[in-house]
């Protein structure tokens, strides 16, 4: 797509060319004119979601056994997003998705219902 627009070609035979829509061309060329060809390497890898160790589970559990107002934080109960956002902001982990914390908690015998 980056070269045929290169080339001159038109948005809209290019997306003909491909078999994909005017909007995605834009979006390819659009990001190759930001990033250059490190935008033509995808940063999903796809596969498993990572697994975390042993001691990330523990400080999550403790964590989420904990009142967020042990933490400064100005809200009483914990909810996935909060704590998800707060694993993260303090380096607890990288990432973590709601579900994956869900499922994380539910295997430690953690409820945020409590």
């Amino acid at each position: 797509m980056v070269l045929l627009s290169a080339q001159g070609m038109p948005v809209a035979k290019i997306a003909e060319v491909t078999f994909t829509s005017a909007d995605r061309v834009r979006d390819v060329i659009h990001n190759f004119n930001a990033d250059g060809f490190d935008s033509l390497y995808p940063k999903y890898r796809g596969g498993r979601p990572r697994t975390f160790t042993l001691p990330e589970r523990r400080e999550i559990k403790k964590i989420a056994k904990s009142k967020p107002a042990e933490h400064g934080l100005p809200f009483s109960t914990w909810s996935l997003a909060k704590l998800a956002d707060f694993l993260v902001a303090e380096g607890v982990v990288d990432d973590i998705s709601h579900e994956g914390l869900r499922v994380l908690l539910r295997e430690a015998g953690v409820s945020l219902n409590a």
